[in-house]
């Protein structure tokens, strides 16, 4: 099994479920005991001042808003790209972390490039294999900076380049343009 970690997933029209539509999930884990991702283009509606005073914590002034992450409730996972706050490295420069002390240190550092998601996609072992063979999802590798781009305009962004990668290989070269830009 290639390990689709690092790669975003965007739903194929056959895949009938609003908790996907016009999402991007980007791949954390995946596995054989199952796959675990996070909707990367969808902003929730609190910041993380909100969420820091409702679970308690010492008072945080970061208005970033906290992502929805997925239909899975779970803990808060932050994206981010430092290493030094990292429990798994999800791509070269890119890391996740889910302890609050990790998360906590970054949303205190104004330096610090993250998101964070409450709730995530989660598929059991077999499941999302299963998925891929009835083309219920199309993949293409993740970059860093798509990551924390706009997310307003990631989902286009993204399925322009499946597109692409699933025509280009088909024509022959002398139907290709010199700049693909112009076409």
């Amino acid at each position: 099994m290639k390990s689709l970690a690092g790669h975003f997933l965007v739903a194929a029209p056959r895949l009938d479920d609003p908790n996907f539509a016009r999402a991007v999930v980007l791949m954390l884990q995946h596995e054989t005991e199952g796959a675990l991702g996070v909707v990367v283009n969808r902003p929730g509606v609190k910041t993380i001042r909100e969420v820091w005073q409702m679970i308690g914590a010492e008072p945080c002034d970061c208005e970033q808003l906290v992502f929805v992450g997925g239909p899975v409730p779970g803990p808060l996972i932050a994206l981010h790209d430092s290493e030094a706050n990292a429990e798994r490295e999800v791509m070269p420069g890119l890391f996740m972390a889910m302890q609050r002390d990790a998360i906590d240190a970054l949303v205190r550092d104004p330096q610090a490039r993250f998101r964070l998601f409450s709730g995530h996609a989660g598929w059991a072992g077999g499941q999302l294999e299963g998925e891929l063979q009835t083309g219920s999802w199309l993949t293409v590798r993740a970059a860093v900076d798509e990551v924390f781009g706009p997310h307003d305009e990631l989902w286009k962004g993204v399925c322009s380049r499946i597109g692409r990668q699933i025509v280009v290989p088909r024509l022959p070269p002398a139907c290709l343009p010199e700049d693909p830009q112009l076409n």
